[in-house]
């Protein structure tokens, strides 16, 4: 959940009633992570090196930050690709292969990972509409809780964990998730010490050396929500004794990303640490938002540690695809306030927040305009792969397609946000708080919003053409 209110204009105050408190009441904050489990002694449904999801027409998700303003929004999306005719008698959302969130939004990315289509028809009323704020702690006259402040946060498992895990995802775990097959899900959060992102997806959790399978959904939910000091971090365990899985060669020699990006050294290092019993034995985890409030991060910093032409995708999957559309849900709020009509103020208070909300903009721009650009080099990379493989390999895709060509690759991003939408419109949007607590018009408006966003978007239309006419070409 990106710092926005509540939770952004009670952060300042927060930080200095926390400078105020004598003595800390430490959060009920065990690891739930459990070691790694060999290959072989995995059950069926435990995880496997990556998956195949791509097929010959492939959609991917983002999903922003932004509380249920942002979870109703990407659902809308979700029912606006429910409801677009695809290839034969399917539908686009039957192309989704991949979705990647942070914060709010990972209710509904996780949501749909574990229930698909289906659930689509009981998400808003088994959690849009949901008061998620019933047990939180807001107040700082409580001497307690400027004691939980110095302890971490405002709130822990003890409340907000417990109405993401019993009440929203009642106790699903990943394999759970796994069951489902694709879409494949990654959700986000930062890994606060090494200042970068942390996916929840199974090579993650190799570096770390532990079993994503038997952790809790709502556990990687609450760590990117996890606001900082309004919400206690969420702490993992590494276990280096356990680790099944090498690391990639470029890894173990910390020269190997001199002259290379600032990105890749840092990757190499907290890996490096992962893998470091004297580094320390625990992650703590905080609100995906703060590293970057798309998800996009995550993805780049996967191309750059595995080093192949395909990654993440697999090799399987760069070979078939031919269209993919990557559609970004951007549910994030515009500047606020009335200072700027006036030569006084801003006050403080307001002068930290715009301090908060330009990093967060700031680098949400950035990750985007980055997110683009390496989608354009990752085609071209994935062209050259196609166009170099063995000729037994190339007959047997033109087997399962007639027209297959190691050049015929169209990648695309689109994003879609409030201001997509009529003006009147877009202002109502962005006045809709940053809750886990929106009354039932505004979770509609919403849904509508999001949904309405993605059907007038010319790149989603002009990929749904490419696939409804694609026996033409």
């Amino acid at each position: 959940m990106r710092p926005a209110p509540p939770t952004r204009r009670i952060l300042l105050p927060i930080l200095a009633a926390a400078a105020l408190a004598g003595c800390a009441v430490l959060p009920e904050n065990t690891p739930r992570n459990r070691p790694e489990i060999p290959l072989a002694a995995r059950l069926p449904d435990r995880p496997r090196p990556p998956r195949d999801v791509v097929g010959v027409n492939a959609i991917a998700l983002s999903f922003s930050g932004g509380g249920l303003r942002a979870s109703a929004f990407a659902h809308g999306a979700l029912a606006g690709l429910a409801g677009m005719p695809g290839e034969g008698n399917a539908y686009l959302l039957e192309d989704l292969s991949f979705i990647t969130s942070v914060s709010g939004g990972s209710i509904t990315a996780a949501w749909f990972g574990l229930h698909g289509r289906e659930g689509l028809a009981t998400f808003r009323e088994a959690a849009l509409l949901r008061d998620g704020e019933a047990d939180l702690r807001f107040s700082l006259l409580n001497p307690l809780n400027l004691a939980r402040l110095a302890g971490g946060g405002l709130n822990d498992r003890g409340n907000f964990h417990r109405w993401l895990e019993e009440d929203v995802f009642k106790g699903a775990t990943y394999a759970d998730l796994f069951r489902r097959g694709r879409p494949d899900i990654w959700i986000n959060a930062t890994n606060a010490y090494h200042r970068l992102a942390f996916p929840f997806h199974q090579r993650a959790f190799e570096a770390i050396c532990s079993d994503l399978a038997s952790l809790p959904v709502s556990e990687a939910v609450a760590a990117s929500m996890a606001v900082p000091m309004f919400i206690t971090p969420v702490v993992l365990q590494k276990f280096p004794e356990h680790c099944t899985t090498p690391l990639p060669a470029w890894m173990n020699d910390p020269t190997a990303a001199e002259g290379k990006p600032l990105l890749m050294a840092a990757l190499g290092r907290a890996v490096r640490d992962f893998r470091d019993p004297s580094t320390g034995r625990y992650l703590k985890l905080i609100d995906g938002g703060i590293t970057d409030n798309f998800g996009l991060v995550s993805i780049l910093q996967s191309r750059l540690i595995m080093g192949t032409p395909h990654d993440p995708m697999t090799a399987r999957d760069a070979q078939v695809v031919r269209n993919l559309l990557f559609v970004v849900v951007d549910a994030g709020q515009g500047p606020s306030g009335t200072w700027t009509r006036e030569i006084a103020g801003p006050g403080g208070i307001d002068v930290a927040t715009a301090a908060i909300d330009a990093a967060i903009e700031a680098n949400v721009r950035m990750s985007f305009d980055s997110f683009v650009t390496m989608t354009k080099a990752w085609r071209d990379e994935i062209i050259r792969y196609r166009c170099a493989l063995p000729a037994d390999t190339v007959t047997s895709l033109k087997r399962e397609r007639a027209n297959w060509r190691c050049d015929d690759v169209t990648f695309e991003v689109a994003r879609i946000a409030f201001d997509d939408l009529a003006p009147e419109r877009a202002r109502r949007l962005h006045a809709i708080p940053t809750r886990l607590k929106l009354p039932a018009e505004d979770i509609d408006e919403l849904i509508a919003a999001g949904r309405d966003a993605l059907l007038a978007n010319p790149t989603v239309t002009g990929y749904q053409w490419r696939v409804v006419n694609a026996a033409t070409r």
